[in-house]
């Protein structure tokens, strides 16, 4: 992670608006969320509902030989004390900013619901998207709750920590600006974020292409995760990680409700 992500998500060097936005705040924020979600999938063992950002970056990382269950979560962990050491800044943040993240997190969760809702009744309808995959038909309460902890953590770790930086990088090294390079980069991945939670069967040029699991495509969820995806984009770079997880997750466990 680069110095200049830092500085968007954090322009002041004081104050809540900084505190918060820090990737050691961040990680402070997440660990639990992180904790309860490989917990939770250890507890219900066959009825568990693996996130597919988890599955993909499991994935990942038994091609390269490292099978461990934990290390993924430690990767996460690892990341973003990496960002917080190559910004060089001191290994202590206040406590109390992370009630202010909740809050936060809560208040754009809501607001996600809203413009959600807004946009499913006037485009189909229907149902809020949400924007986690789709789960399997009749899962308990308990598996979807875990599941949707999952996809606010590792959807952002794959989508927005990781995948962001690096296309705002090529973009950088192709030539166009920073502000330019994280704008393409973040449209980028959010029309990633949203085809990767669909279904997908076809052949092209002799090579055939499918998915396991997600939903049957539809442009209304498919455009509304790609706002979805552009908000956490904007969220991660002037909010920091902590608080794009926390919409996520908040979002997602709002839709529970409707």
């Amino acid at each position: 992670m680069s110095a200049k992500t830092d500085t968007l998500a954090a322009p002041a060097k004081s104050g809540y608006w900084y505190e918060s936005a820090r990737p050691l705040a961040s990680l402070a924020f997440v660990a639990p969320l992180l904790l309860s979600y490989e917990i939770g999938v250890l507890l219900l063992g066959a009825q568990a509902i693996r996130n597919a950002a988890d599955v993909w970056l499991r994935w990942v990382l038994d091609l390269l030989g490292f099978t461990q269950y934990f290390l993924l979560p430690i990767v996460t962990c690892g990341l973003l004390l990496a960002w917080h050491h190559v910004n060089r800044q001191p290994w202590r943040f206040q406590w109390t900013v992370l009630y202010g993240m909740l809050l936060e997190s809560l208040a754009f969760g809501f607001v996600l619901v809203l413009i959600a809702g807004w946009q499913s009744r006037w485009w189909t309808g229907g149902q809020p998207a949400c924007a986690a995959d789709g789960l399997e038909s009749g899962p308990s309460l308990a598996a979807t709750v875990v599941a949707y902890l999952g996809a606010g953590t590792y959807e952002e770790v794959l989508f927005r920590l990781m995948l962001l930086p690096a296309a705002a990088w090529g973009c950088r090294l192709a030539g166009l600006s920073w502000r330019d390079s994280w704008g393409t980069g973040a449209v980028a991945t959010s029309l990633l974020f949203a085809v990767a939670h669909y279904h997908w069967d076809f052949t092209l040029l002799s090579w055939h292409f499918a998915t396991a699991h997600g939903e049957v495509f539809a442009w209304s969820s498919f455009v509304f995760r790609v706002l979805a995806g552009l908000t956490f984009s904007a969220l991660f770079l002037f909010r920091g990680f902590g608080v794009t997880v926390g919409t996520h997750a908040a979002y997602d466990l709002f839709t529970l409700l409707v």
